[in-house]
């Protein structure tokens, strides 16, 4: 590495560094979220069933899960920032073409695309931030981008959701291309040019073989996957439920998501209090018994209607606010074993998060039956599976 890119670590990251880091990072969120609110009057246009339109959103997951295991050993290979550059071009190219889409066979693909230029945005940052900084002041970094990350499901939907009713969907992959050109020029102008690594894919292959031998990190991994699945089934699922069958409009849908994404936010700041008196595992433990029982609640109350909408957004805010435990401490258990290869565990835990998103919407779409009982569904099987992850495997002492 160049003399000229590491950073005294006492000197702290400036305000610009961290603005810079947290636009790139917030611009794979924005691009889940910005368009949800679009689902309903997506499918009329293309002439596509939900069970199509959530395909749109699975294709970008795939994308993003390979996205990631690509990006990183290319970053080492040859540099931060020409990976970076090259994945925000993809992006952009991409985008662009989702606005003009014909089809929603053409959307999907072009989703998968988009979510493979885009995914260098997730990889990249973090690497930068663990060239510049030593692993206490990283730390604090990582705070500052995750608070961006947590901030933009929030805000995207409420904007996607007016986007759609002034403009109409494809106006809403307009502002993403848009947002992506941005987010290229600010890379070309603040990032500086960085060299490459010794690191081979080899070796990053031998990490991920070890790591998957490792039954306490599989099993923590399995329980971030499986809770990531169970987000991801109500994202992709909630659009269709809160909008076609509760009647809900696309632009109070916004706030609807905007008020779970501030709790799963608010859950993540209890959880650092906590940890400051209890174990990490305690407190994934209780928060998967949790999670199980808000998932069968869920369960019972798409298959009888019981106290109507109200009931549903009670249930469902409760359940985004477990991943607001389940999530840190799942990847905290998961690298706690392994700091000589923490980036290869964090790599692999994000390719299995991913992974689990991504058949968790696809499975919503497969067995769409036009009522609200697949997404409970879904999310009640992956709290169970996340549960017994963790007994099973987790658990277990050396």
């Amino acid at each position: 590495m160049r003399a000229r890119e590491t950073l005294v670590a006492s000197a702290g990251p400036s305000v610009r560094f961290i603005l810079v880091l947290g636009a790139l990072t917030a611009l794979t969120p924005a691009s889940i979220d910005m368009y949800l609110p679009s689902f309903p009057a997506l499918g009329r246009d293309l002439g596509a069933s939900p069970g199509s339109v959530q395909l749109t959103l699975s294709a970008y997951l795939v994308g993003l899960a390979l996205g990631q295991a690509m990006y990183g050993p290319l970053a080492d290979r040859l540099g931060r920032r020409r990976p970076l550059m090259a994945g925000l071009a993809l992006y952009v190219i991409a985008t662009l073409g989702c606005a003009l889409a014909p089809s929603i066979a053409a959307l999907i693909a072009l989703r998968f695309v988009q979510a493979l230029g885009g995914s260098a945005c997730l990889v990249i940052p973090r690497a930068i931030v663990r060239d510049r900084f030593d692993p206490q002041a990283s730390a604090r970094v990582y705070s500052h981008l995750m608070l961006v990350v947590g901030v933009a499901p929030i805000l995207a939907p409420l904007l996607g959701g007016q986007i759609v009713r002034l403009a109409g969907w494809r106006a809403v992959f307009g502002v993403l291309t848009a947002l992506g050109l941005g987010a290229f020029l600010l890379a070309a102008v603040a990032l500086p040019r960085s060299g490459a690594r010794a690191a081979t894919p080899s070796a990053g292959l031998r990490d991920y073989v070890l790591l998957l031998g490792d039954r306490r990190f599989v099993g923590f991994a399995l329980c971030g996957g499986l809770a990531m699945a169970g987000m991801f089934a109500y994202i992709s699922s909630s659009p269709y439920v809160l909008i076609e069958l509760y009647g809900i409009p696309p632009h109070a849908f916004g706030w609807v998501f905007g008020g779970n994404a501030a709790a799963l936010i608010a859950s993540a700041q209890v959880n650092g209090l906590l940890l400051l008196r209890l174990r990490t595992e305690t407190i994934l433990r209780h928060s998967l018994i949790g999670a199980l029982l808000v998932g069968a609640a869920l369960v019972v109350v798409t298959a009888t209607a019981v106290g109507g909408l109200p009931v549903l957004l009670v249930l469902l805010f409760v359940y985004v606010a477990t991943r607001g435990f389940l999530q840190p401490n799942a990847a905290a258990g998961a690298l706690a074993d392994h700091p000589q290869r923490a980036a290869s565990a964090s790599a692999l835990f994000g390719v299995v998060q991913f992974g689990g998103a991504t058949v968790a919407s696809a499975l919503v779409g497969a067995v769409h039956d036009g009522i609200a009982r697949p997404m409970a569904l879904v999310m009640g099987a992956s709290s169970l599976l996340a549960l017994a992850s963790y007994v099973a495997l987790a658990r277990q002492r050396r």
